[in-house]
Formats: structure tokens, C-alpha cells, sequence
């Protein structure tokens, strides 16, 4: 992307949305910051002079909008203490006009005359001599000049005036009039819009794009970003293609031999793995094993669990041979809880980013992606951001494990959405019933990296977790889920707790 010559930009001090203007607003120009009330705007704004004061520049406020304690009440709700850090013109309305002998219950700010109110603003700003203004609002100076013409004359007016002042400018509009004015989108070098979506369960969702930005590159689409204590916190928008590293290729074993063989030695660092089976087949289950490894090899792993209660999963892992509790206080397993209705896909992707970049997590396990795909119901969109989310994580030499919970539990499988294209290789488990019992299956479907086993084995889970059987190669229709037996020698495991549990139980089917 390219940069602006000259001196450096005026920042926001927003991480995200700094990355997103790459380096923030080139200096002296007037910017448009709009949305409908309630999107952060005065936040942004606030951000915005709090950032300058930190660099040592002067700022100005100007607000026909809000009190100027109630800007200052905002900005302790996110832990900022403005005090002189910059100054707070509140455009108030001549005296005469609040004098109880008007017998007025209700002051419109058409009372205030435009030229009043404009000739004020220059006088503070003479006195001052800001390096950073921020104008709250617009809507308030579109009713004051009551047409368009006489609008887009003071808007023009506005800029000259500032261009001569050599301040950076951000006017914020609350799209409380008609939307189609485009007056200052014309007039303005850039053009940032918050937007908030209200979803049919959850919280509220904003996300902003940048519309226009003269002379400058910058990260289109829709970005999320949260209005959290602390400020706005924006999650750009992941592209995987500016993300590339180099790292070493080779296997990545599970410490379990006849899974690491059905793999064909295991799955390759860089690579992405799906998961697919019935629920309660063992998805979860097989993909700890893999981080469990991780931690053994000495690297560090994540896991992002979306469908289940962290506490409930310990016990059952604990149960299995695997102590989630004990690796996570160790650091090198990190373990969170994702809520899909109060997550947005962004946040989540920026959150996976932290954790590869630094903390240098080399498995990531996404379990499950139906959780993921509640946060964005809209499956079109699912995909990319999976595409992006996994094509990045291969990148950075990670290696992800996404599960995927199929519709129903014998028979016909249906997965709620289709990512098999996306993922170098796919795990397929099912439920099978042999002998009066049921029974699980698993099989490597495909594999990008290598040779892998075209054979389905049997596996039960136990006391030690998953004890895969050897192929079943006498059993058709294993993965429709009522197969036939044709041979002569049981290949089936026997139960846990007998001698033959890990191997065949060969009287069961004579």
C-alpha cells in the first residue's frame, strides 16, 4: 500500500483502524467520520485528540450537539480523564435565548444564526491555533443553514478556512437528515462510515468501511470493530495473502500409531485438517490428542471451543487420559471459551491472529466450526472468512484442526456447510452397528501433503482415549452405517477392560 509523502500521519490511536488508513489521516486535510447515533463516532473523535495530545499537539473540540459535561462523562466511561489535555467548545446559544422571559420550552437550533455560530468557531480556533479539530455535528450546522446550497457554501467555506490553518479536521455527521446529501463526501479528502447491525439473537454488531480516502491506498470491505471499556477496538479485515513467512515442513504425529498411519505419518505443518462426524462421534476428543502432542513436542497450542462448557470438558478429557487443566497452567496450551453469539467472525479471526502472532501458537484447534458459523449466519461470507482465516494460519506454519458436527447419526450425512475444499486433509468418523452394538469407524478421506490409508478402521474411546483397530476389510457399507460382514476373521475390538481391548475380538462373530 502506498504512503503519503511527507511528514508522518495524524493517528487515531486506534490499532485497527490505523492499520486500516495505513498509519492513520494525512495532516491538514478535513475528514468525514458518519453514522447513525450511537456507532462510536464521539468516541473515535475523542480518541482521535487524546492521541494528538499524547504526541504533543493541540486539540480542539467543537460540539453543538452535546454538553460538554456530557462529553466528558463519555470519555471517563472508557477510563480517559480529558481535563486540559484538550480543549472543549461548546457552541451555546446566545444568552438571550435561554432568558426565562421568552417563555420558550423547546430551543431548536435554528434559533442559533449560522454566521454566529461559525464567526464563534473561528474565534477559538484563532486563539487556540489547534493542530487537531474534531466538529461535532454536522446535522446540527445543516439545520442552521437550512438549505443545500447555503449547506454545501459553509461546508466549502469550513474547509478553506481550516486548509489555511494546516489542522487535521473530522467533521462527524449522525446521518439524522437525508441520507442522499453527498455534500460532503465531495468536499471531503476521506470519507470513514460506522455502521450497527441489529441481528435477530445477540448484541448489537458495528462494523465500519472507509468510502473514499484521496491519494491514498487503504483496506477496503467492512471491517467489525466493538466499543469497549477503553474505546473502539477495530479488527481489520484478514488477508491472508499479505501474511507470508517461511517455516520448515514436515509431519506432525498424534502419538497415536495407527492414527498417525491411516495419515500417512500425520498431518503436515502448514495444513489445515477438518474434522467430520455425527455428534458425540469423538471430533473433540481427536483433535486434543493433536495438541496434546503439540505440547509434548515442546511448541504451543490453542484451543477455541465454541460448543462446549470449559468445565464440563475438562472432566470428560481428565477422564480420557488428558489433563486440559494441567497443560493450560503450564502456558503452553491456551484455552478459550468462545460465546458465537457475542462474537463477531472479525473479532474472532483477530483474536486467533494474537495467539499465533504473540504467542507463537503452532496448533490452532477451531472446535466447532457450527459455533463459528452461528456468529454469521449469512454462509457465503462463512466461507471466505474461513478461507482467509485458514489460508492465513498455513502461512504462519500453524497447523488448524476445525471439527464439523454433520446433521443426523447413522446413515446419510449432511454437513451444515461445506468447507471439505477448503482443509488439505478430512477426517471422516461415523457411527456403525456390527454385532447388536454400536460402533465407530474412522477413515482419511484426503490428504493435499501425501499418501494417507484408504482404509476404515474401527476405534473405540476409553480410559486412554481413542484405541484404533486394524482395517476393516471384511465389512461393506461401513460408512452408510449398517455394513454386511463377508469374512471369516473378526477384525472388531474387543471391549475395554477385556485382555483383547486395543486388538480383535475373534469369538464375537462365530
Amino acid at each position: 500500500m502506498s504512503q503519503i509523502a511527507g511528514e508522518p500521519k495524524a493517528r487515531l490511536g486506534i490499532p485497527g483502524l490505523d492499520d486500516i488508513l495505513v498509519g492513520g489521516l494525512a495532516r491538514g486535510h478535513l475528514y468525514l467520520l458518519e453514522g447513525s447515533p450511537g456507532t462510536g463516532k464521539t468516541t473515535i473523535g475523542l480518541k482521535f485528540l487524546l492521541e494528538g495530545h499524547i504526541s504533543g499537539e493541540k486539540g480542539l473540540y467543537v460540539t453543538l450537539s452535546e454538553t460538554e459535561a456530557e462529553l466528558r462523562l463519555t470519555a471517563k466511561s472508557h477510563g480517559w480523564t480529558i481535563g486540559d489535555k484538550f480543549e472543549i467548545f461548546e457552541l451555546a446559544p446566545p444568552d438571550s435565548l435561554l432568558d426565562n422571559e421568552h417563555q420558550q420550552s423547546l430551543l431548536y437550533s435554528s434559533d442559533l444564526e449560522l454566521g454566529e455560530a461559525t464567526k464563534a468557531m473561528f474565534e477559538v480556533v484563532e486563539r487556540l491555533r489547534p493542530n487537531r479539530i474534531v466538529l461535532d455535528s454536522l446535522s446540527e450546522i445543516r439545520l442552521l443553514a437550512q438549505s443545500s446550497l447555503r449547506y454545501r457554501r459553509q461546508i466549502l467555506m469550513l474547509k478553506h478556512y481550516f486548509a489555511r490553518t494546516g489542522a487535521t479536521v473530522m467533521l462527524l455527521d449522525d446521518l439524522t437528515s437525508d441520507a442522499n446529501d453527498k455534500t460532503v463526501h465531495s468536499v471531503a479528502h476521506g470519507v470513514i462510515r460506522l455502521e450497527e447491525l441489529a441481528p435477530v439473537y445477540g448484541p448489537e454488531r458495528r462494523r465500519l468501511r472507509v468510502l473514499k480516502y484521496r491519494g491514498q491506498s487503504y483496506r477496503g470491505g467492512f471491517h467489525d470493530f466493538a466499543i469497549k471499556h477503553g474505546g473502539a477496538e477495530v479488527f481489520p479485515r484478514l488477508v491472508a495473502s499479505e501474511h507470508r513467512t517461511r517455516f520448515e515442513r514436515s509431519a506432525l504425529t498424534s502419538n497415536i500409531a495407527e492414527l498417525d498411519d491411516l495419515l500417512g505419518g500425520g498431518i503436515e505443518r502448514g495444513s489445515s485438517a477438518l474434522v467430520l462426524g455425527p455428534a458425540g462421534a469423538g471430533k473433540s476428543l481427536l483433535t486434543l490428542h493433536f495438541a496434546r502432542a503439540a505440547v509434548q513436542r515442546g511448541e504451543k497450542a490453542a484451543l477455541f471451543i465454541f460448543d462446549e462448557e470449559l468445565g464440563l470438558l475438562f472432566t470428560r478429557a481428565k477422564a480420557m487420559g488428558i489433563d486440559l487443566e494441567e497443560l493450560r497452567d503450564s502456558g503452553d496450551l491456551l484455552i478459550e471459551q468462545v460465546d458465537a453469539a457475542e462474537l463477531s467472525p472479525g473479532e474472532f479471526a483477530h483474536m486467533v491472529r494474537q495467539r499465533v502472532t504473540e504467542a507463537e501458537v503452532k496448533t490452532v484447534v477451531i472446535d466447532s466450526l457450527n459455533g463459528y458459523q452461528a456468529s454469521m449466519p449469512e454462509e457465503q461470507a462463512l466461507l471466505l472468512h474461513m478461507h482467509e482465516l485458514l489460508q492465513y494460519l498455513n502461512r504462519q506454519g500453524a497447523t488448524t484442526f476445525v471439527t464439523v458436527a454433520q446433521h443426523g447419526l447413522v446413515g446419510d450425512m449432511k454437513s451444515p456447510v461445506d468447507i471439505t475444499y477448503l482443509a488439505d486433509s478430512v477426517i471422516l468418523l461415523r457411527y456403525f452397528e456390527a454385532v447388536g452394538r454400536v460402533r465407530r469407524a474412522i477413515s482419511v478421506i484426503k490428504k493435499r501433503s501425501g499418501q494417507h490409508e484408504d482404509s476404515i478402521r474401527e476405534y473405540r474411546i476409553g480410559k486412554q482415549g481413542f484405541a484404533i483397530g486394524r482395517p476393516l476389510i471384511d465389512f461393506q457399507g461401513v460408512l452408510r452405517g449398517v455394513p454386511t460382514y463377508t469374512g471369516s476373521i473378526n477384525p472388531l475390538l474387543g471391549e475395554e477392560g477385556d485382555p483383547r481391548f486395543g486388538k480383535t475380538a475373534g469369538d464375537e462373530l462365530t
